[in-house]
């Protein structure tokens, strides 16, 4: 046991340094593709591609008051985009109806492949 312990705790560290340095690269090569203006490149056998995208960031309350019934409420339990998503499509709810709960987050993807 105290070995697993002594390893799961190393690789938590190790986790943790990786994650750092992952995000500081990351950091470094979109701010080399803003600099060179270009969302996709080839270099030294990968491809770098930067992808933007929008999500939406809804506040609870504020969707929790337009929708149609307490029920569809349970049905979400959260505000979760994707449920939601689904609530639109089912023609539960409509996009006009919760245009006012949530705000657009501009995300910013980091997509390397070995070609």
């Amino acid at each position: 046991m105290d070995k697993k312990i002594k390893r799961y705790y190393k690789l938590k560290k190790q986790q943790k340094e990786i994650e750092q340095e992952l995000s500081s690269l990351r950091s470094e090569i979109l701010s080399l593709c803003a600099d060179q203006k270009v969302a996709e490149q080839e270099l030294g056998g990968y491809k770098v591609k930067i992808i933007s995208q929008e999500r939406k960031e809804f506040d609870d309350n504020k969707l929790y008051s337009v929708l149609p019934d307490p029920a569809v409420w349970r049905m979400l339990s959260k505000a979760d985009p994707a449920k939601v998503a689904s609530l639109i499509h089912l023609n539960i709810i409509t996009d006009d109806t919760i245009k006012d709960t949530f705000t657009v987050k501009k995300v910013t993807l980091l997509q390397v492949d070995k070609i």
